[in-house]
């Protein structure tokens, strides 16, 4: 067994390198700081130990010789460890002193770079460690005096070798370090970039010189950048339609990271608070399992929604078990899923409600015709009653079941600070309901189309925005245009 230094990245979890998420699939315990986000842990199998180590300012910590000690006795005991570290495990991270413990103690260990914050965080900043003409040296240098145990760094020394100066861990430094290097010959009006929680949602950049470096608004933690190249700005992250804005997500876990993951993409952060669970049908899947049986007898199956289609498809050998039956999907996210299976749609109407697909599917033929239509236990009745209507024997079987789930209290309260929440189906809207109540509900309500904004309206509750297009892609455009990114990040860079 191994205990693997992982390098974490700055905190965009898109960061981890491969061969750190191959590691964190298989870990027994992970070991990890407080810079590592959530959904890192949840790469770890659900199973896997999970041990907070993380060290604050000022503030509580774990000693470094028991953090080696516990790394020491989880290896020697044969379990696969992963110690997860911020940044890169051997950039001003003491994985150095976690692989001497190791290797003295005859476990076995394995280092696995991460993306260091002093590269990553000023280009998501937009500033670049290097540009042609401005600078050839890029010094990147801990502004915690003593916190390798190696003496004071000589600033003038590093003001003289001039280009870019990279500091890590030096707000609170930050007004002697200035000094130091105005000492050492560099120019007051020298630009600094100090970028606080770079690479996540929440950053922010502080634009300033070396003379107001001391008096800025900096927290920690923070990247400071000292030189010509901190006067560039190539900002694209903070530029992001939603960077900065936190929305919550109440998709099952199974389905929220289609979601999340354009989300995130236009920098938003994200809570996801699952308000509901998919359960089997009542009967166990049994009804299922005698349609997909018989599915060959049918003229169409109607999928009215992507769940149905991961519930019903499975239990056919292949696609070729629909023999002559067409296949309906109500939108292309059903159709999508349908698409997983190697199973093209016939029918995916214009507008993507049921009323929309009763119009597009044809009128029953003469000598009569089957429809058989596989959804959730609870569901609206529209479909099957108008096809009825127009000749054609409907079979409804049930697929699914919807619950309502039971989220922990700490997302409910995180739900409750966000900017915005999006429900993507009736069952979300009543979902969250029970689970937090309207007095939890962010400023924003966005919902993905009129029959989930009907509910949610039912129910009392304003609706801002609904998606003209009734896909994720289409809710998160309408979210976008509507919500837009933090105020701040639109602010003029030296007040930024």
């Amino acid at each position: 067994m191994t205990v693997y230094l992982v390098g974490a990245g700055p905190g965009d979890p898109g960061l981890l390198t491969r061969r750190g998420a191959e590691v964190l699939a298989r870990a027994e315990v992970v070991v990890h700081d407080r810079l590592s986000v959530a959904s890192l842990l949840d790469l770890a199998p659900a199973g896997a130990e999970r041990i907070s180590v993380g060290k604050t300012p000022r503030g509580p910590s774990t000693p470094q010789d028991e953090i080696n000690v516990l790394l020491v006795a989880r290896g020697g005991a044969g379990q696969e460890v992963v110690r997860l570290k911020g940044g890169d495990p051997f950039v001003f991270a003491r994985g150095g002193e976690e692989a001497a413990a190791l290797q003295a103690a005859g476990v076995a260990f394995e280092v696995v770079p991460g993306i260091t914050s002093a590269v990553a965080v000023p280009a998501y900043a937009g500033v670049p460690l290097t540009a042609r003409g401005l600078n050839t040296t890029v010094t990147v240098v801990t502004g915690h005096e003593d916190s390798l145990g190696g003496g004071r760094t000589d600033w003038p020394a590093v003001a003289r070798l001039g280009g870019t100066i990279v500091v890590l861990m030096g707000v609170a430094t930050r007004g002697f370090i200035a000094e130091q290097l105005m000492d050492g010959g560099l120019d007051p009006a020298t630009p600094v970039a100090a970028v606080r929680w770079g690479t996540r949602p929440e950053q922010e950049t502080v634009r300033t010189t070396l003379a107001g470096l001391g008096a800025a608004a900096i927290a920690s933690p923070a990247v400071i950048v000292v030189g010509a190249v901190a006067g560039l700005d190539l900002a694209w992250y903070e530029r992001r339609a939603l960077f900065g804005r936190t929305v919550v997500v109440t998709r099952p876990p199974a389905t929220a990271s289609a979601l999340t993951g354009r989300l995130v993409h236009l920098g938003a952060g994200v809570v996801e608070l699952p308000v509901i669970e998919i359960g089997d049908p009542e009967d166990g899947g049994a009804g299922l399992a005698a349609a997909a049986a018989g599915v060959a007898t049918y003229d169409w199956v109607a999928f009215t929604s992507a769940n149905a289609v991961e519930r019903f498809l499975p239990l056919l050998r292949d696609a070729r078990a629909f023999g002559s039956a067409k296949v309906a999907a109500i939108g292309p996210g059903t159709a999508a899923a349908l698409a997983e299976h190697r199973v093209v749609a016939d029918l995916v109407p214009a507008r993507f409600v049921a009323e929309a697909l009763l119009e597009d599917l044809p009128p029953a033929p003469a000598r009569g015709g089957r429809v058989l239509v596989p959804r959730a236990a609870v569901a609206r009745e529209v479909l099957p009653e108008g096809l009825r209507a127009r000749g054609w024997q409907v079979d409804v079987v049930e697929a699914y079941r919807t619950r309502t789930a039971s989220p922990p209290a700490s997302l409910v309260a995180a739900a409750a600070g966000a900017d915005a929440i999006t429900f993507t189906s009736s069952s979300t809207v009543t979902g969250f309901l029970e689970v937090a109540g309207r007095g939890a509900l962010p400023p924003v309500v966005a919902c993905i189309g009129p029959v989930t904004s009907a509910t949610a309206r039912r129910h009392g509750i304003t609706v801002d925005v609904e998606a003209p297009v009734h896909t994720l892609d289409g809710l998160v455009a309408a979210l976008a245009e509507v919500l837009g990114p933090r105020p701040s990040a639109s602010a003029p860079a030296s007040s930024r």
